[in-house]
């Protein structure tokens, strides 16, 4: 369909989400994740109220970050096991660069909270889209630190939401192309009212 892999429609085509633990180095450097990132935010951002954001964890934080998430992860669960302890060390290890975005809505504008949110899911995709465009993989999860109170206030405040950790780095072998929808399935033309 798209015959000219140099189209930014190609491009576009092409993107594949990578698993975060089989992401190995180089991941962007500094100066190409901050243009990934001046990338991501430009978004449609109804009422100019960027209303998300970004939070780097570099490769010297992943050991405070795998203790915030073991000992949020035992907080909630008192008896947990090695395993998931070990599951919340790998997550927290796993790909060269992590960008842990985040939602952070402006209650007190008229904007509503759902097109905020929307900005905020985005600005993610934006993200995602300039790490493929810069020639890396990234994987978006969410997971069980995505809502644990504990982990959100450790990157932001109680009005705001971790919308995913953003995991960047090189694949370890080549992405599969996984099932996507039939266009059928996913659109159709309006049909009017009344019948």
């Amino acid at each position: 369909m798209f015959n000219d892999s140099s189209s930014p429609l190609a491009l576009l085509a092409s993107r594949r989400s990578g698993k975060p633990r089989d992401m190995v180095a180089p991941g962007p450097d500094e100066a190409q994740l901050r243009r990934i990132l001046e990338i991501a935010i430009r978004t449609p951002d109804h009422g100019k109220l960027v209303p998300w954001r970004f939070v780097t964890v570099a490769a010297d934080q992943r050991e405070a970050l795998s203790q915030l998430l073991q000992d949020a992860y035992r907080e909630e669960k008192s008896d947990a096991g090695r395993l998931e302890l070990d599951a919340m060390d790998q997550f927290a290890r796993q790909a060269p660069t992590l960008v842990v975005a985040l939602s952070k809505p402006a209650h007190a504008s008229h904007i509503p909270i759902w097109e905020q949110e929307l900005s905020a899911g985005a600005a993610c995709m934006n993200l995602v889209h300039a790490v493929h465009a810069s020639g890396f993989v990234a994987g978006w999860l969410t997971g069980w630190a995505a809502y644990s109170p504990q982990v959100r206030d450790a990157f932001g405040g109680r009005d705001e939401r971790i919308a995913g950790f953003v995991f960047i780095g090189s694949p370890s072998r080549e992405l599969e192309e996984r099932p996507r929808p039939a266009y059928e399935a996913a659109v159709s033309a309006w049909k009017g009212t009344g019948g």
